[in-house]
């Protein structure tokens, strides 16, 4: 109801000419143009008023309803923007309490931001009532216009905020236990009347002069009042954020319905036809699925970009959208029809991905914006491990690697699941969900679990029992999604990967399975403005997402050696990464994540910053409240060999401020050698008159041999450890960076034999060593292979894959352990795609925005 509230009815496209129809009666020629009076030029607002014969009081009343009735002019696509509104107020009535628990409560400090709020108010009104004044003074009509609309504006919106209020009597932070109860005697905090007031103000003012000072100065203020408001102690930050809003939005519907354009002023669109555009939809506005790690588009991508073909890729920020996927494809075909190459292994590939991607090359063009709904994938994989495997990467090592954490264990193992996704205009959804089985798992022997207790700080062993067998259905990435020019804003649990190769990041990698989160993607890169244009084109992204699996040590004040482990709350985990392509042969990226919240720190906008800046003090005893990962990673093909010699690499820093964001910091990893480990890789995508076999070859360490003091401070494992998170950088038990874990050395190989674009035989290869200095005895492991993947038919294929593994472990065993690993999977992928037009769509009669 309150949502719905906020939506005003705007009678026309402004812009338009008096007797244009508007868009709705453009597109519907079965029913009559409906056109608004142009106003009597050179006569006020209320002249106007009075010569139509509404008077004041009339109009005032025409406004309320039209306020009022809004949401039965609600459509689809206001789902567009209410739904992620809906989503940002639900998480700020959440953290509302925790947020203005962490705030001065100082008498003096709070007395000061509330005359800061009423002074920005007194301020805005102010300069309203003193343009209509001068305006009547001076006969300029356009300063009395502009009075008179924000006086009427703020009026509007004082109603209608007031009425909310004494409806749903929110208690204000000072009042109660200071949860923001609702439906409280004497409660008045929701929506907040000064941030309706200073919005409505200053947004009639930015249109009515729609330069940039004004703007600034306007907004500047309105956005003051919202900050005192809140550090006075007088609203939550829920109340303001609706508050002004429900201002803004008042102050946009009186503005269109009665300004005059011929006195001057901007365009002031309601936030319905922002979205809904000019009635056509450009790709960077529709909704795309991520294409998932492990498919076979990301190899075929790679392999074009190391021959030259795609110049704009970017290896080091995975996954990519289906639509971003179509336009790298685009990029290629154009630049293989500039080279008159035939017959090439390029060729083949492109002609592959077209067909993958055939629904959104089609739709490059841009024109309705039409919703699909597909069945992606349907599988199964069944795996025999004929001995005892390793499965904890974080203390040991693991004998399966980027596999999104699934379980596995001595026995028979398998996997069988499904992925969909479905769009609509600016939406997308997506679902891959898979049922798991797996056999127990031995409990580690005495000095395994002593080691793990030891390395992670915790005064009590890890049970001696076994891990019972897995029979669950899990959800790896399932999220939805929103696009606006080329940037995708998700929610729901999505993998990603931060660096080049295949072996995974060190940073972040498809090694765990996937994380809760928030995401902001841009998914093509774009131009940076000014100077910066020199770092060529450019790729951001942001996420904000909690982990699982993580447990902290109770010490109870008082209470020597009573000790308890707690699953929750959880941590919360961020990370952000910059990259960039100077030239169409370098890429370079910048990333940082931290891990903060969890137990003892609550998660608030305030530990938040301090996790990005680490600011905020320590723990009490000791400890940081955050911890922080940085990495730098590159990707550069050859001079002179272009075409046959990628090289690439990732750095990684543990507890480190980027440069950045802290300018006094020195540039990471390169500034901190005593603190950074690398992994750097090789890739060949042919061989001379052999084009259809390629080489990869990776190899990176984490006990850095300048960093003893830090090792010999964590026990040898400083890199992938947390501070006071006992599970480190994991998720669920999984490294969520390099499966080299932590005091270790690894490398890996890889060879294919194309024999089509889908079709290859493939031999591997990997080492791993782990310090003695972190495990007694150390610890080493090898495994060697064999990979098959062969098109059946066009939507089915087969995979079938044999691992020989040797590990020793002192720790865990004295002797050298072998398994064998077979595993079967057929993949079946649906090409059919079920689509229909966002016009015919149920609800896409309604709507604001237009009349009806």
């Amino acid at each position: 109801m309150l949502l719905s509230v906020c939506t005003v009815h705007v009678p026309q496209a402004l812009g338009q000419a008096p007797d244009a129809p508007t868009t709705e009666t453009a597109a519907r020629p079965d029913k009559p143009s409906v056109q608004t009076d142009a106003p009597p030029e050179g006569n006020s607002a209320v002249q106007r008023s009075k010569k139509t014969g509404t008077g004041l009081l009339g109009r005032f009343v025409d406004d309320q309803r039209a306020i009022w009735s809004s949401p039965a002019r609600l459509r689809l696509s206001d789902t567009e923007w209410l739904v992620p509104l809906s989503g940002i107020t639900a998480g700020l009535f959440v953290t509302d309490r925790d947020f203005n628990k962490h705030l001065s409560h100082n008498p003096q400090t709070i007395s000061h931001y509330k005359t800061l709020s009423d002074a920005g108010v007194a301020a805005l009104i102010g300069a309203g009532g003193g343009l209509w004044v001068l305006g009547h003074v001076s006969h300029n009509q356009h300063w009395s216009e502009t009075g008179f609309l924000a006086g009427e504006a703020a009026v509007n919106s004082l109603v209608a905020v007031e009425s909310l209020k004494y409806s749903l009597r929110r208690e204000r932070p000072f009042q109660g236990n200071g949860s923001g109860s609702f439906f409280q005697n004497g409660g008045t905090s929701f929506p907040s009347e000064h941030a309706a007031a200073a919005w409505s103000v200053a947004g009639v003012i930015a249109h009515e002069y729609p330069g940039p000072l004004t703007k600034i100065v306007a907004y500047g203020l309105a956005s003051l009042v919202d900050i005192s408001r809140v550090r006075g102690q007088q609203h939550f930050p829920s109340d303001v954020l609706i508050g002004g809003l429900i201002g803004n939005l008042v102050a946009q519907n009186v503005y269109s319905r009665h300004h005059d354009p011929d006195l001057g002023g901007g365009e002031w669109r309601s936030i319905s036809q922002l979205f809904r555009g000019d009635g056509t939809y450009t790709p960077g506005n529709q909704g795309s699925p991520y294409v998932p790690l492990d498919s076979w588009v990301y190899p075929a991508l790679d392999r074009l970009m190391a021959l030259g073909v795609i110049d704009s890729g970017f290896v080091g920020l995975r996954p990519w959208t289906r639509r971003e996927c179509a336009r790298l494809l685009g990029e290629a075909d154009e630049k293989l029809m500039d080279a008159g190459e035939e017959n090439s292994e390029a060729q083949k590939l492109v002609a592959a991905l077209q067909r993958e991607f055939r629904a959104e090359t089609e739709a490059t063009g841009g024109g309705d914006a039409g919703g699909t709904f597909r069945l992606e994938s349907v599988y199964s994989r069944t795996e025999h491990i004929s001995s005892m495997p390793l499965n904890d990467g974080y203390h040991f090592a693991q004998t399966q690697i980027n596999d999104f954490g699934r379980p596995y264990g001595q026995g028979w193992n398998s996997v069988t699941g499904f992925s969909t996704y479905a769009t609509s205009g600016r939406w997308v959804g997506y679902v891959r969900g898979e049922l798991q089985t797996a056999p127990s798992i031995p409990a580690l022997p005495l000095a395994a679990r002593q080691f793990v207790a030891a390395s992670d700080g915790i005064p009590s062993l890890p049970p001696s029992t076994a891990s019972p067998s897995v029979q669950q259905f899990k959800l790896l990435d399932a999220y939805a999604g929103l696009t606006f020019s080329n940037w995708e804003v998700s929610f729901g649990r999505q993998s990603l990967d931060w660096g080049p190769g295949e072996g995974g990041s060190l940073i972040l990698s498809g090694n765990a399975e996937p994380i809760n989160m928030f995401r902001i993607n841009r998914v093509s890169p774009l131009l940076l403005p000014g100077f910066l244009k020199f770092l060529g084109p450019t790729r951001v992204e942001f996420f904000v997402g909690q982990l699982e699996g993580h447990h902290f040590v109770d010490t109870p004040s008082g209470i020597t050696g009573s000790w308890s482990q707690t699953l929750s709350p959880q941590p919360l985990t961020e990370g952000e990464k910059i990259s960039f392509k100077p030239s169409p042969n370098l890429e370079v990226g910048l990333s940082y994540m931290t891990i903060f919240g969890g137990s003892g720190v609550p998660a608030t906008l305030g530990n938040f910053v301090n996790s990005l800046f680490d600011t905020g003090g320590d723990l009490p005893g000791g400890g940081s409240k955050s911890s922080r990962f940085t990495g730098l990673d590159f990707s550069y093909r050859i001079p002179k060999l272009r075409k046959w010699l990628t090289l690439y690499g990732d750095g990684f820093t543990h507890d480190q401020i980027i440069f950045f964001i802290d300018p006094k910091a020195r540039p990471l990893p390169f500034g901190y050698p005593e603190r950074a480990v690398w992994r750097a890789g090789i890739y060949v995508p042919r061989f001379p008159k052999l084009s259809k076999l390629d080489f990869r070859a990776e190899g990176g360490y984490t006990n850095n041999p300048l960093g003893n003091a830090y090792n010999i401070n964590y026990s040898g494992g400083f890199y992938y450890t947390a501070n006071r998170y006992l599970n480190g950088d994991t998720n669920n038990g999984n490294l969520l960076g390099s499966w080299i874990g932590r005091a270790g050395q690894g490398a890996q190989a890889w060879t294919n034999y194309w024999f089509s674009p889908r079709n290859r035989l493939q031999f591997f290869f990997r080492h791993q060593k782990v310090s003695q200095e972190f495990i007694p005895g150390g610890g080493s492991l090898t495994d060697a292979g064999v990979r098959t993947d062969y098109s059946l038919l066009s939507n089915l294929s087969l995979s079938v894959s044999v691992q020989h593994e040797r590990w020793l472990f002192p720790v865990i065993q004295p002797n050298v352990s072998r398994n064998v690993t077979a595993a079967v999977q057929i993949l079946f992928e649906p090409h059919k795609l079920f689509q229909h037009s966002a016009a015919n769509a149920p609800g896409a009669a309604l709507g604001t925005g237009d009349r009806p």
